[in-house]
């Protein structure tokens, strides 16, 4: 188990001696979904920080796979990976001071306060009127008592809840959707996955599934005249592997 996804992508690039400044975005995006896949069949809660993390990678790997590319004021092109690396950088600064920290507070925890302990004890009880309060119970008492409680129950009731919604979609997944359909039509248009895939989710993994195959070259895409629509077909040369991807 690991402190947080930094923790994870730190392991990761450390295990593989990758360059932290020039992070394979694909490899280690598909090492982190693995992980995250390995929890779920463990029936393990994902963390809320793992999810973002991963759409955070999902984001940058997308960002790489398109050929436009943002640029600052100066007119350099922005590395999509630049924010990540940063992130990364800090917390390797902060965990490597762990083991000194570490250090120091078992060292503290050995030492021992000079004192009284039973005197001192016997302060903090007067101080707080233990005795007092048992002796003076009364109903007015008891009943502040449970407003308090109440109060403390409402406020916990109406801060606010983040729920996490988890949708049936992966890459992979929706690689395979789109393959079988044009494997099976020969061809088929962008406007038919949607409307096999209405919802908003359903769109973006589908979109990506198509960025990913066109990376791996397993498909081509037509685009037509004056139609905010595109054709895909597979890849010339590439239907045995795509045969054997759907078989495994």
């Amino acid at each position: 188990m690991f402190e947080g996804p930094f923790d994870l992508l730190l392991f990761f690039i450390e295990r593989d001696e990758l360059d932290i400044h020039d992070i394979p975005i694909f490899q280690i995006t598909n090492e982190f979904m693995g992980y995250i896949r390995q929890l779920e069949q463990l029936n393990i809660e994902v963390a809320s920080d793992f999810i973002l993390t991963a759409a955070t990678l999902m984001r940058i790997k997308a960002k790489m796979l398109l050929p436009r590319t943002e640029k600052d004021e100066e007119g350099n092109e922005i590395d999509p990976r630049q924010e990540l690396v940063q992130h990364l950088l800090e917390y390797k600064k902060y965990k490597s001071a762990v083991p000194a920290l570490s250090e120091m507070e078992d060292l503290r925890l050995a030492q021992e306060n000079r004192g009284n302990i039973h005197d001192e004890l016997q302060v903090i009880a007067n101080a707080n009127n233990f005795e007092y309060e048992l002796q003076d119970l009364n109903l007015y008492r008891i009943m502040r008592v449970f407003e308090k409680v109440m109060n403390r129950y409402a406020e916990e009731q109406n801060r606010p809840k983040h729920t996490v919604i988890q949708y049936p979609y992966t890459i992979e997944g929706q690689r395979e959707v789109i393959l079988n359909m044009v494997t099976q039509r020969q061809r088929t248009t962008f406007s038919e996955v949607i409307k096999a895939f209405p919802d908003k989710i359903g769109m973006i993994f589908n979109f990506l599934a198509i960025l990913d195959m066109l990376q791996l070259n397993l498909i081509g895409i037509e685009v037509g005249d004056g139609f905010n629509d595109f054709t895909i077909t597979i890849a010339e040369g590439q239907a045995a592997q795509v045969t054997q991807l759907l078989v495994e």
